[in-house]
């Protein structure tokens, strides 16, 4: 009689694939990190210059925000009773999203748990099988599964290709529902999309089209309102998605656009319909950070100082910055180990810097991620950069 293999068992092979993301330097590990709202944080004891965190503009330890949460607390209690369309709903709830609608010159306005429940959610419930998604290869991975759930076509164009875009587009079906889905501010390359090619694109061939402001929001506009506030095109994006966990220092993600489009969503979309609401702590603290964006705008004129001057750095030092033109500022080292290898040697030098790995961004692209808030000064700066083009020298990135 024939002896058969045994195969694994399922814990073999989840064993197995974690040993070998551990053997390409692809594994990653939760480290306790403390102070991580301020300029300088602690990890393992350890005092590091922060260069990895999203509080761009420096509101996550702002006191003014945290006075808003004590007060939430007081007045509606610690936590949410139920999902919105149950009893969840109190008025904290219908004063931030008309703060948020105010401030994005939109309709209509819907505060959502995530940013990643958010793509995920808009996606999957405005597309369907017979239907058209079109997004930017460098997209954040929520675009990515939000296509995949919604069951579409999904199209992944060159990034920021248009006319790669505009080819897919010509072959389209004209009675195709078409979705135009980008990032305004890459979070892993620190440049832009081109909106207002976009814009044209989309109304060429009758598409929708959705931006994620998440790393433009608070930073960019005259308000603050985002990448494409910035650019006076607001009016012309049919959906703008948002959060209010970078640069607003709290958490949370939003969706803005007609009143019809927010209407639908809350009748349809099940990432809203069935998850408890936030806490009110975290809607005052959103609501406290929407005006407070909209008063400070010298945080916004520091931090693009700051980022301006560590990109120009950086950049005549002989690093590859993935032309960056914002807070978000790249270095390619090339290989897993060799950028788990700086990272480390970064923190041997107490600076805090991620080091970012497929499938994150493309094989042999492994970089570190700094990310540069108006917390900072230049010094700190200075400093900083003195030390990573010693190691990029040391390490053969930089000559």
């Amino acid at each position: 009689m024939r002896s058969e293999k045994q195969l694994p068992c399922w814990e073999e092979k989840i064993k197995k694939e974690l040993a070998y993301l551990e053997e390409i330097s692809q594994k990653r590990e939760l480290v306790s990190t403390a102070f991580a709202e301020q300029t300088w944080l602690m990890i393992n004891g350890c005092r590091m210059l922060n260069l990895a965190s999203n509080n761009y503009l420096g509101y996550a330890g702002d006191d003014r925000l945290k006075k808003a949460m004590v007060d939430a607390v007081h007045t509606y209690g610690a936590g949410a009773t139920a999902s919105r369309l149950i009893i969840g709903n109190h008025p904290l709830y219908e004063q931030a999203e008309q703060a948020l609608a105010d401030w994005k010159k939109a309709e209509a306005g819907l505060i959502i748990n995530s940013g990643y429940n958010a793509n995920l959610g808009i996606i999957s419930t405005l597309l369907s099988r017979n239907d058209i998604i079109y997004s930017d290869k460098l997209n954040h991975a929520s675009i990515v599964d939000g296509a995949l759930l919604s069951r579409a076509r999904h199209i992944r164009y060159r990034h920021n290709d248009l006319d790669h875009l505009e080819a897919f587009l010509k072959k389209a079906p004209i009675e195709a529902r078409k979705l135009i889905v980008t990032d305004t501010v890459f979070s892993m390359d620190g440049d832009f999309a081109y909106l207002e090619d976009l814009v044209r694109l989309k109304e060429r061939y009758n598409a929708i089209l959705m931006t994620d402001e998440a790393h433009g929001s608070g930073i960019y506009g005259k308000n603050g309102e985002g990448y494409a506030g910035h650019l006076q095109l607001q009016n012309k994006i049919d959906i703008q998605m948002g959060t209010f966990s970078k640069a607003l220092g709290s958490f949370g993600a939003y969706v803005v656009g007609k009143k019809w489009l927010i209407d639908y969503l809350k009748n349809r979309m099940r990432g809203f319909i069935y998850s408890t609401a936030l806490p009110p702590a975290i809607l005052g603290a959103i609501k406290t950070a929407i005006e407070l964006v909209q008063q400070e705008p010298e945080r916004r004129s520091l931090l693009q100082t700051h980022s301006e001057h560590f990109r120009e750095e950086l950049t005549y030092n002989g690093f590859n910055i993935c032309g960056s033109r914002s807070q978000i500022v790249p270095i390619v080292i090339g290989e897993n180990e060799k950028a788990m290898e700086f990272a480390a040697r970064l923190q041997k030098e107490a600076i805090a810097a991620i080091a970012v790995r497929p499938p994150t961004v493309p094989e042999n692209e492994a970089r570190i991620r700094f990310t540069v808030t108006a917390l900072h000064d230049k010094k700190e700066l200075d400093w900083a950069v003195e030390k990573i083009s010693i190691i990029g020298k040391e390490m053969g990135i930089i000559e």
